[in-house]
């Protein structure tokens, strides 16, 4: 009785041993992308469409140099045989996107189904989206108050910038790269003097500044007003609306200039909420010491959290991005 049950047991490690040793090993995909800080997210996106016959390998493009960069990921994949078999491309959409083959980038980013782009500007417009962000400042300072509806503001932040941003789409779909560059536009765009007390204050401000910034161009252009209002229309195609514009603008400019300035004062606040309550809670000053050493040991660096925050699956482009994929590995 005891040899059959050893053999009984001994056969069910067996077999589940070799479940563990697939007959044939798996495919290798290696998807490029285009730097050290795009590889996570990428790595967390094509891991839901791994299986049994293949993996994806991310990594930055190049093998002999440390060059990165999109340009760099779509001249080391364009021009080979594997790209679709063993090879995908994963960059930002910037505004290729939108310029839906105005420029040669933008037709091959849109016209190849082995190049796999964010839809918004980049990674980092992930990272920003609105929903996400109450649950960032909960990570960073343990501390759940909601001090400002997130989608409200970036909503009207959106609305105030949109047509500004018309014009910048514009001018880059008509290879104008010189009357209204990003980088001007970024300057007219960023939020300044952030107050939580009057938190609009600021998007009144901006609004100033867009308004002044957008008689110039029409003064400079006015044959080509008619034009940039349309284009709404055009954009509307592919998702754009005005309430959710940040996702479209450059992801740096978003998080820095934008995000973060809002996140920094807010997280202040809520953990000198959390240092007031531990004082008015502790019984004595070694109890007090003690647990507000534990507090401040427990708090995360706010842009690091924004940086690694993964909230945005419910975010339509992430959606976008899981069907793409899911297509791709129907076909393998």
């Amino acid at each position: 009785m005891a040899k059959k049950l050893k053999d009984n047991i001994s056969s069910s490690y067996f077999e589940a041993a070799h479940k563990l040793y697939p007959k044939k090993s798996r495919r290798r995909i290696i998807a490029y992308v285009e730097s050290y800080e795009d590889v996570a997210f990428w790595k967390n996106l094509l891991e839901e469409f791994e299986s049994d016959e293949h993996y994806f390998q991310v990594m930055l493009p190049s093998a002999t140099s440390l060059s990165k960069g999109k340009k760099t990921v779509l001249m080391n994949t364009l021009n080979t045989a594997e790209l679709g078999k063993s090879l995908i491309a994963c960059v930002d959409s910037d505004y290729d996107f939108l310029l839906q083959g105005a420029t040669a980038v933008s037709r091959k980013i849109n016209g190849n189904q082995y190049i796999f782009q964010t839809y918004s500007y980049a990674i980092e417009n992930y990272c920003c989206y609105a929903d996400s962000l109450h649950n960032v400042c909960v990570q960073a300072t343990l501390n759940d108050r909601r001090l400002l509806d997130f989608n409200k503001y970036l909503g009207r932040y959106s609305e105030t910038v949109y047509p500004l941003f018309l014009w910048s789409v514009w001018f880059y779909r008509n290879k104008d790269t010189h009357s209204f560059p990003l980088y001007d536009f970024n300057e007219c765009i960023g939020l300044h003097n952030i107050r939580l007390s009057k938190p609009y204050a600021s998007i009144d401000a901006l609004r100033d500044r867009v308004n002044a910034k957008l008689l110039e161009l029409e003064k400079k252009h006015p044959s080509d007003i008619k034009s940039v209002k349309a284009l709404a229309q055009d954009l509307k195609s592919l998702g754009v609306a005005p309430e959710i514009t940040y996702l479209y603008l450059q992801g740096h400019h978003v998080m820095d200039n934008v995000v973060m300035k809002l996140l920094i004062p807010i997280c202040k606040v809520l953990r000198r909420e959390q240092e007031e309550q531990i004082h008015k809670l502790a019984g004595h000053d070694k109890q007090y010491r003690n647990e507000l050493t534990a507090y401040q040991n427990t708090q995360l660096n706010v842009r690091v959290v924004l940086k690694k925050n993964r909230g945005y699956k419910g975010l339509f482009h992430y959606q976008w991005l899981q069907k793409d994929l899911q297509e791709f590995t129907k076909s393998l």
